[in-house]
């Protein structure tokens, strides 16, 4: 316990896959913000700053209301930045555990077609010098420059 008498948490740390597969733009109040390595897909994922969440249900009140702000603004800078016909918001965390929000920037003809991302192109690696064009692009947009 700390002097105020709580539990001290474990301190928050990023999944290793998460930090394997992704660069990071930058912390918004809530949430770290990185760009998935996978050129296949213009593609976001936000992960909430806060140790041991697994739902967005796990947040509380006040942090759910932050997450569905950040997504708001990730998904409205991605729109722009991209120019995509659709977005895709999801939570799954089916092989990740860790909560987190990808938000991924659809076209008619990406790799994928109408159906979900996952599992229908190996991930690409970006040309020389896109992903930080992309990354510092993104990052203006969402105001982490």
């Amino acid at each position: 316990m700390d002097a105020a008498g709580a539990m001290n948490s474990p301190p928050w740390s990023l999944d290793p896959r998460l930090d394997r597969d992704t660069a990071t733009l930058g912390d918004l109040p809530l949430c770290r913000a990185l760009v998935m390595k996978d050129a296949n897909y213009s593609w976001l994922i936000l992960v909430p700053r806060r140790p041991g969440m697994v739902e967005i249900i796990d947040l509380d009140a006040s942090d759910q209301a932050a997450l569905m702000g950040e997504i708001e603004l990730a998904a409205r800078a991605l729109k722009v930045v991209t120019r995509c016909d659709k977005l895709n918001v999801a939570a799954l965390g089916n092989t990740v555990p860790q909560l987190h929000v990808h938000i991924i920037a659809r076209f008619r003809d990406d790799a994928a077609g109408a159906r979900p991302v996952w599992g229908v192109a190996p991930a690409k690696a970006y040309d020389d010098g896109e992903l930080e064009r992309f990354a510092a692009a993104m990052r203006r947009a969402i105001g982490l420059d």
